[in-house]
């Protein structure tokens, strides 16, 4: 769209572009069919384009095919959106900030790509918005202001480096494609913008780690980021004489000198959950039962599972006050459903134990929720679903926060019962197979 077209549309909807809210439209035709191309797009992908503004990139994408949602802040821009694209079955508009805006939707459209032209004013909190775990997105391309572009893709030891960095980086890995000049845009801004390009890291790419730690510790490094670590973290329950011994540290290093890698391994450090990096023991005792789940005798955990006994498990819903279901997403150093979506908590009945003294202990361990004696709701007979488990479900209240061990768990949300049917409906690859049959009994 040219600045010959873009004015009086602008004039006719009644803008004036507003420096407060970032509004630097793009009127390069060329760049805005580049910067979509960027996603590599294939059918049945699904995209979100945050801040379309007049739509210079979202009629690329109507014209692809592909499922399309526009996120605009502007209602005027919303409301002219919403009828451009009237006849459009594949593009739908949302009025909505993008820093609040729930796309939690989007995990059931997957594989889902993000797009923007970002406002100047606020892209940062958009990506950190989008991009935190649990995230639905798996690429993403994002036209920024270059300033803010360099502290994405920024390395250690320049001044780029931060908090903003680590966070991101953590979980995407980063590159810059293009610059841009201010003859793109209309009106011209003051400043250059930057096209760069995310891909979400696979989990194994880096050692599991909390999220939170990690979190409250970048922060808390760069808070002051010329002083020493040693005095910034002082408070922070990280031994940092074993940080510098274990990891090689030098003693008086300040924020920006450690890489990603050092701080994932900080936060591990600091990380006291016993159970960070036990996702499972193959010499666990189980209970072998029959099908009436009488004890027979004890084997181990690799020999049941191997072997297909029958044997006894519980599964936790644990809601919100909201009426929403906590689902986790399995550590991908599971031995069975490694990285899919699975119940609140879920475990094995260890040897001579019986099943509420099991999902108390369980809820504690994986959740840390304590004080709390779970609902019984239901009793599943083993399956090939349930892995050949006696099943008992239960049910239970959420706390403020939830602590969840790094090895057992990637990431975790909260679902509405009816997106997480509707989700189950359209991609049943995503949840682990117990689940399904759990969920199913709970709701029917």
């Amino acid at each position: 769209m040219s600045t010959n077209t873009l004015r009086p549309l602008l004039e006719r909807l009644r803008v004036r572009p507003s420096k407060k809210l970032g509004q630097n439209f793009l009127i390069d035709d060329n760049i805005s069919r580049w910067i979509v191309g960027q996603l590599e797009l294939e059918e049945g992908d699904s995209v979100l384009e945050v801040g379309p503004g007049t739509g210079a990139m979202s009629e690329i994408l109507a014209e692809s095919g592909v499922k399309t949602w526009l996120v605009e802040f502007d209602e005027r821009l919303a409301n002219y959106l919403v009828a451009h694209f009237a006849d459009t079955p594949n593009v739908t508009v949302a009025h909505e900030d993008a820093v609040k805006h729930d796309a939690r939707f989007l995990f059931a459209e997957q594989p889902v790509g993000l797009l923007g032209n970002l406002p100047y004013s606020c892209g940062g909190h958009i990506m950190i918005h989008y991009l935190m775990p649990p995230s639905p997105f798996s690429r993403a391309v994002f036209m920024l202001q270059k300033e803010v572009a360099e502290r994405v893709v920024a390395k250690p030891r320049t001044k780029d480096y931060g908090a903003f960095s680590l966070r991101i980086q953590a979980y995407w890995r980063a590159r810059m494609l293009k610059s841009v000049g201010p003859a793109a845009f209309y009106p011209r801004p003051q400043v250059d913008s930057s096209v760069i390009a995310l891909e979400r890291r696979k989990p194994s790419e880096l050692p599991t780690f909390d999220h939170a730690t990690f979190d409250r510790l970048v922060r808390q490094g760069f808070s002051q980021r010329r002083k020493q670590l040693k005095n910034v973290l002082s408070s922070s329950g990280l031994n940092w004489e074993a940080a510098v011994d274990t990891l090689g540290l030098n003693p008086a290093a300040r924020a920006e000198e450690l890489t990603l890698e050092q701080w994932i391994e900080l936060a591990r450090m600091a990380d006291d959950h016993p159970l960070k990096d036990n996702p499972q023991m193959g010499d666990e005792l189980f209970d072998v039962v029959d099908e009436a789940d009488q004890v027979l005798r004890q084997e181990t955990r690799q020999d049941v599972h191997a072997n297909g006994w029958l044997h006894r498990a519980i599964h936790v819903f644990v809601f919100n006050k909201a009426g929403e279901l906590f689902l986790q997403k399995r550590s991908h150093l599971k031995d069975a459903h490694p990285s899919v979506w699975d119940s609140s908590a879920s475990g094995h009945l260890d040897a001579g134990e019986d099943y509420d003294t099991a999902v108390v202990r369980e809820i504690e361990e994986e959740l840390g929720i304590s004080g709390q004696v779970p609902e019984y709701l239901a009793t599943l007979p083993p399956s090939q679903a349930t892995g050949w488990e006696h099943v008992k479900l239960y049910r239970a209240k959420a706390p403020k926060r939830l602590r969840y061990p790094a090895s057992e768990i990637e990431t975790g949300g909260y679902f509405s019962l009816e997106f997480i049917e509707k989700w189950i409906a359209q991609r049943p690859q995503d949840f682990a197979s117990g689940f399904i049959k759990c969920f199913y009994a709970f709701i029917q």
